[in-house]
This record gives C-alpha cells, sequence and structure tokens, in this order.
C-alpha cells in the first residue's frame, strides 16, 4: 500500500476531490485531509488526519526505545564491572533491566514525539498554514494507477507532491514524483 501526496488549493477542490475518490474505489478510511481548517473539513465531512499521520510519537518512540535498549546494555555493564549487589546477580535480572530501560526510552521518546509534527508532512507546513489541504490518498497496487488518472484528469488543480511506500513506516520518507506530461489532443500536430 502506498500513500500519495497531494495538494488542493481549496476546501470545495478538496471535497470535489474526495467525492471522486471515493467515485474509484477509496473509502473513507484510506482516504485523509491534513488542513489548518479543521472546522472546514467536518462541516465538509471529510475526513481529517490522524494522530499518527500528524504527530511523530511513532518515529520518536522507536528512537527513545533504542537510546534505552543502548543506556541499558550500558548500565548493565557497569552493573558487571562493578558488582554492587555481589556477583552471583541472575542473568534474566539484567533481562529485565534491559527491557525497563528500553520502555522508558519509549515512552519518554513517544511524549516528545507528542510535542513535534510528524516528520513526512514537516516539508509541507508552510503550504498547510497558507490554507491549503494536504490529501494522504493510500492506494493499494491494484489502485494507484486509477488513482492517479483519476486525479490527473479531474483535478489539475491538485499538486502531485509525492509517494511514500506507507505513511505509518517511521523511518521511510516521501519521494517526490512529478507527473509525466500528457500532451492534449489539440498540442498534437
Amino acid at each position: 500500500m502506498k500513500c500519495i501526496y497531494y495538494l488542493a488549493p481549496t476546501l470545495s477542490s478538496t471535497h470535489r476531490m474526495s467525492d471522486d475518490l471515493h467515485a474509484a474505489g477509496i473509502n473513507d478510511f484510506f482516504l485523509h485531509v491534513i488542513a489548518q481548517d479543521e472546522h472546514g473539513l467536518q462541516r465538509e465531512q471529510i475526513h481529517s488526519g490522524n494522530y499518527f499521520e500528524t504527530l511523530d510519537f511513532v518515529r520518536d518512540g522507536f528512537i527513545g526505545a533504542g537510546i534505552g535498549f543502548v543506556a541499558g546494555l550500558v548500565g548493565i555493564g557497569l552493573l558487571e564491572y562493578f558488582e554492587p549487589f555481589g556477583p552471583d546477580v541472575p542473568g534474566y535480572v539484567y533481562v529485565i533491566l534491559v527491557a525497563a530501560a528500553t520502555l522508558f526510552g519509549a515512552w519518554e521518546g513517544g511524549l516528545m514525539g507528542v510535542d513535534s509534527k510528524n516528520k513526512k508532512i514537516r516539508k509541507f507546513l508552510a503550504q498547510i498554514e497558507s490554507g491549503k489541504y494536504l490529501v494522504l490518498v493510500y492506494a493499494r497496487k491494484h489502485q494507484e494507477a486509477r488513482v492517479r488518472t483519476t486525479m490527473r484528469e479531474n483535478h489539475p488543480e491538485a499538486q502531485l507532491l509525492g509517494v511514500d511506500t506507507h505513511f505509518i513506516i517511521p523511518f521511510s520518507s516521501v519521494k517526490p514524483v512529478t507527473e509525466p506530461v500528457v500532451p492534449k489532443p489539440d498540442d498534437v500536430h
């Protein structure tokens, strides 16, 4: 499944895009819009982006878990070296300590991520804050061509920004896409 990013200039254009994508077989679960005007999206009954799409708590949680894991390993290394509890500490205690440090790191990272915008949409924040609408379309492999054709033919005002392998994968990045220029029938000599 891929996430296709479009930028729509107005709420009415976003509503028409939503209707056309529904007609193309994309249901509401796979179509989200990130906008400054959340009330306008609710009024038009367009699904807005969720916390996974707007906040960076998943990515930062993974980073925090990694840091916690390393800190836990360093901690048990120090406990092994200095032996403050004696030489006969059972091995499962070390496993529990590393697990606790990893979970604490994930928790702290997640809390930090709640306070920051998702890395994948940060580059589009200026456009969103200027009043435009970022449309995320999750399309299965067999739907991708239909979605892109529908958007190209029915919504020339929408700008294709990029494609991601899947939005939820925290460390992937949005790959910019340029649509091939298809000559119009009257342009051909």
